[in-house]
């Protein structure tokens, strides 16, 4: 068997599987109960400088 059909062989195969794990891995994580908080912390990170809200006027 020469190196290309062995190298495409093992990616059909274990490397797909791996990479499904991963990819369940991470949707797991993401979405796991104690995440909640920590998401919404980061949510706010574009926001944390601003000033107060001014009454609608350009400055």
């Amino acid at each position: 068997m020469d190196t290309y059909s062995l190298l495409r062989q093992i990616a059909d195969s274990w490397v797909l599987l791996a990479m499904t794990v991963f990819f369940l891995g991470v949707i797991v994580w993401a979405f796991r109960p104690g995440s909640r908080s920590t998401h919404a912390d980061t949510a706010q990170i574009p926001f944390r400088n601003d000033d107060a809200p001014t009454s609608g006027e350009p400055k």
